[in-house]
């Protein structure tokens, strides 16, 4: 049902910034479904900055990209002003910004809202990553297992997980998987067609997907029988039933 969900929301938004309805109504939407947070996957199309302070030369933390931002200001966006998921968080209400996830800047008040852990250059095969030193789709959902951890600490278990169960979950990659890997590189030509690798690259995605999901069930199932115990314990204390 959360994933119905988050989906339901997922598809308005789209339909709002392809036929421009109210935002209101999509706020409604949104509260509707209880929405509380955005997670962002992929790729400089939504990477808000985490390749700053990676050894790579795919970073673009000074002008003119920025120029267009808050106070002018360049973040590491690939763009002028802000991403299309800065809009969609606004859009909801959340944040007009969403921050990246390895900004050293990053504040516990900032986590409930909306974070990225996307990386430009990356792609859905982790060679492509690798080709750019920037972070894999694998990496960006090891350090999403690491986020839930510190939101669990920061606003407690049982918020925790309504936030990340009530969340919206936006990947957008690809392009560099054939822009700068397959084309350019002979690793992946020698090894698939161009048909092929496209089936490599949808069951790449897949399994990321179900990895996704998996770590939502993990946590969730990790609390329950956390407060079941905490439940027993307390039980014992009392004396039995």
């Amino acid at each position: 049902m959360v994933f119905i969900k988050a989906f339901v929301v997922l598809l308005a938004v789209l339909v709002v910034h392809a036929k421009a309805i109210d935002v209101a109504q999509l706020r409604r939407i949104a509260a509707n479904n209880n929405v509380s947070c955005i997670y962002v996957f992929g790729d400089s199309s939504v990477d808000p900055g985490n390749n700053n302070n990676l050894m790579t030369d795919l970073k673009v933390n000074f002008l003119p990209y920025g120029k267009d931002f808050y106070d002018s200001r360049p973040t590491g966006r690939f763009t002028n002003g802000r991403l299309a998921t800065d809009l969609i968080a606004d859009a909801l209400g959340h944040t007009k910004a969403i921050p990246a996830y390895l900004d050293p800047n990053l504040t516990n008040a900032k986590l409930v809202k909306g974070i990225s852990f996307a990386s430009g250059g990356s792609g859905y095969d982790d060679l492509t990553a690798q080709l750019s030193n920037v972070i894999s789709l694998s990496k960006q959902l090891e350090y999403f297992r690491e986020y839930k951890a510190r939101l669990g600490k920061v606003v407690g278990k049982k918020r925790g997980r309504e936030i990340v169960t009530n969340s919206v979950f936006l990947l957008s990659m690809g392009t560099n998987d054939f822009l700068q890997n397959y084309y350019l590189e002979p690793t992946r030509s020698k090894q698939f067609t161009i048909d092929k690798y496209q089936d490599f690259l949808i069951s790449a995605m897949t399994k990321y997907i179900k990895v996704c999901i998996l770590c939502i069930c993990t946590f969730l199932t990790n609390l329950i029988l956390s407060e079941t115990l905490k439940t027993i314990h307390i039980t014992e204390i009392n004396g039995g039933a």
